[in-house]
């Protein structure tokens, strides 16, 4: 399958949405391209990483013919209050490089805080489609309300997107996107099952990640999902290689390095970051892990629990890092000095932690600290028992001490109320957060945050519905497990409740899938710990 065949007209797309039952991409969304002889916006828009003034626009150029253009193209932006752009704010040229595949990353600046805005580029005789973003409230606000979609996973053979048409629908104010935007194999010989395949090969080169990216953001309902709202995006394995670890992946250590450099340069150009997350040494580290205030109603905590962890405990060198062991079978498991998020994320994060607790802890009045410290990350944080007494070591039960670390921190700090969000492993997990062992062989009796897990956007469990339940049974803090189901997650967070609402579509196989509401769980402020609603 080529570039070309993946890349169809934008118009094409949305009016596949529409045949789909998305009712995705509203009115000032669509753009007249009709009589072009090239569209270079097929990839779509986003914005990313919204603050007090401003927020990153994204758009990636695409030739007719791949490999048509090796130079800078100049790319016009405007920045509107309405939707016909009649009221134009901000408006200017980026330059689009090759070394970045004509990838725009606009860094706005000088906006009101707190409000919508409309975006949209233009190059030539071609207008993008119409992105809606918005800034973050004043830092000394408290918003009356926020609206927070969290997702991850998405491998495009193992299902439609029909979730980001479910999220469309419920208009959130920010997406959290937690990890594994694309997934870096081929499709498997055998279809049956899937729901639709691609003729990409197993990635390792930079073009074949780039190949990747342009396959996912043909998707109609994920472009939809990125105009109507900014993202803020970290990564997990899959954007590199399944279950790596810091600087370990498969096979040769250089050969590994160099394909991580090109997975995580494909990344930054597909992704509305800021040119702040790139280190000077290039794409051999990139600045994932980052804060983003919502006044104080929240901070959001976003963390990379890829780049520097320590390889998983017992991996053999070469192997592909998955597993389980038995903690009496390896001592490794236990070593305290193991980190699963590396050593300066765990003070930067710690510090984080105390600064949203300063100036009010529970209990003060309603107009001190922050409301809402918000851990976003990778994966279940919460430990996993299991009834065979087997202990994973690719997820945080791999790291015992670095979790302990973690807990300690938000016990320390007490921030008036933690929250945990994660993905990764394709099932929904509600918990309570136990505050850590005072001393050895004592009880932790007492919940200090909750924990939502979401389950995947397309990609299948490799486990059946009687594990997981036996996995709850063996797990009081385990409020809810289900392993069988795709969709995401909405938090919708007000100043004295938290209240997430796990959303599960009818069928992955199908574009046009209905969802519904697997569950919702209410958090109240200052009264860690989940509670069933619904």
């Amino acid at each position: 399958m080529t570039q070309t065949t993946l890349l169809s007209r934008r118009a094409l797309l949305q009016r596949a949405a529409w045949a789909a039952g998305v009712a995705a991409w509203p009115r000032w969304a669509a753009a007249g391209t009709a009589a072009l002889r090239h569209d270079p916006f097929t990839l779509g828009v986003a914005s990313g990483d919204p603050s007090t003034e401003g927020m990153v626009l994204w758009t990636r150029l695409v030739p007719a013919e791949p490999g048509a253009w090796n130079r800078p193209i100049a790319v016009r932006w405007e920045v509107a209050h309405d939707d016909a752009f009649r009221r134009i704010v901000q408006r200017g040229t980026a330059t689009a490089l090759p070394e970045f595949a004509h990838s725009v990353h606009v860094e706005l600046q000088g906006l009101a805080p707190g409000r919508w805005y409309h975006y949209r580029f233009l190059q030539g005789d071609a207008v993008s489609a119409t992105g809606r973003t918005r800034t973050a409230p004043a830092a000394g606000d408290v918003a009356p309300g926020l609206r927070i979609a969290f997702a991850s996973c998405q491998r495009w053979e193992h299902g439609h997107y029909a979730a980001w048409a479910d999220m469309c629908r419920q208009s959130p104010d920010l997406v959290l996107f937690l990890g594994d935007y694309i997934y870096e194999y081929a499709s498997p010989k055998d279809p049956a099952g899937l729901a639709r395949v691609h003729g990409l090969r197993l990635a390792h080169t930079l073009a074949d990640y780039r190949d990747r990216y342009a396959l996912h953001k043909s998707d109609p309902s994920l472009q939809a999902a990125h105009a109507l709202c900014p993202w803020a995006t970290t990564w997990d394995d899959h954007e590199v290689q399944n279950d790596y670890a810091g600087i370990h992946g498969r096979g040769d250590d250089a050969d590994f390095l160099a394909m991580r450099t090109a997975a995580w340069q494909a990344f930054y150009e597909h992704t509305p970051l800021r040119t702040a997350s790139l280190a000077a040494s290039g794409f051999g580290a990139l600045q994932v892990y980052r804060a983003l205030p919502w006044g104080r109603m929240a901070t959001i905590h976003l963390l990379d629990a890829r780049q520097f962890r320590d390889r998983q405990a017992c991996r053999a060198e070469g192997s592909s890092g998955a597993g389980a062991v038995r903690p009496g079978d390896c001592a490794e498991l236990q070593a305290p000095g193991r980190s699963f998020l590396g050593a300066a994320q765990e003070r930067w994060l710690d510090a984080g932690l105390a600064a949203d607790a300063r100036g009010g802890g529970v209990g003060s009045a309603i107009g001190d600290g922050t409301r809402w410290s918000v851990i976003a990350q990778q994966t279940l944080f919460s430990p996993r028992h299991y009834p065979s007494g087997v202990q994973s070591t690719d997820s945080w039960d791999g790291y015992p001490a670095a979790r302990q670390r973690l807990l300690q921190s938000v016990a320390r700090h007490a921030p008036r109320n933690t929250v945990l969000l994660g993905g990764d492993i394709h099932q929904n997990y509600v918990c309570n957060v136990m505050a850590p062992a005072e001393s050895p062989g004592s009880p932790t009796a007492r919940v200090l945050a909750s924990e939502f897990c979401g389950t995947s956007i397309s990609s299948r469990s490799g486990t059946t519905q009687d594990k997981v339940d036996a996995i709850a049974r063996h797990n009081p803090h385990v409020l809810l497990a289900r392993c069988d189901l795709r969709g995401w997650g909405l938090a919708e967070v007000t100043p004295r409740r938290w209240t997430t609402t796990l959303r599960t579509v009818d069928d992955p196989l199908r574009a046009d899938s209905g969802a519904s509401t697997l569950a919702r769980f209410v958090v109240e402020d200052g009264r860690p710990g989940p509670v069933r609603d619904l």
